[in-house]
């Protein structure tokens, strides 16, 4: 009976322990990408102001090709929407828009993926002769004691996929021919 009493106030001791370091662990998650290359501004933005060439350059749908998107909305810009659908865990569903356009710059979406929102940027910058891709994704974990812990590994999580979704917009952005 001592042994159980005490595995009971250690247990209850640890998860307490948890919740108090919850609370200083961070309210928000940053994740970040970049990369350079050869292609203008104005051609990178011409790939991104839409959803319609979304999937051409994005990480995830490979994971899933079957997934069903649907478009609405305006064809790009802001209130362009995108969603999906997917049975595979790792896709999910969820939907973007596109809340923010600064022309030949930036572009920013909602993401709603149903219990959580977050924000993702793709910029664009001129360097040298050509620009610099960073796409970035923001969420708030305020509230969500839980989330804060995972908020601790969102960078290795989707980091990865971040890599790649900007690796494969420089090939593809490379690969246009050149705006005349």
């Amino acid at each position: 009976m001592k042994a159980l009493r005490v595995l009971f106030y250690t247990a209850t001791a640890i998860i307490g322990l948890l919740l108090v370091a919850g609370l200083f662990l961070p309210t928000s998650a940053h994740v970040e990408r970049s990369v350079v290359t050869s292609a203008s501004p104005d051609a990178v933005f011409e790939i991104v102001s839409s959803f319609r060439r979304f999937n051409e350059w994005s990480p995830w749908f490979a994971l899933d090709p079957q997934a069903k998107y649907t478009y609405t909305g305006p064809a790009s810009g802001v209130g362009a929407r995108m969603a999906w659908t997917s049975d595979k865990p790792e896709v999910g569903s969820g939907s973007q828009q596109i809340v923010a356009v600064e022309p030949g710059r930036s572009v920013t979406t909602r993401l709603d993926f149903g219990d959580q929102q977050a924000t993702s940027t793709l910029t664009i910058e001129a360097e040298g002769s050509g620009s610099r891709i960073t796409w970035a994704f923001d969420t708030s974990l305020e509230g969500n004691f839980l989330g804060r812990y995972f908020g601790l590994f969102f960078d290795r999580m989707i980091g990865t996929d971040y890599e790649k979704g900007v690796a494969k917009l420089k090939a593809i952005a490379e690969a246009a021919p050149a705006a005349e």
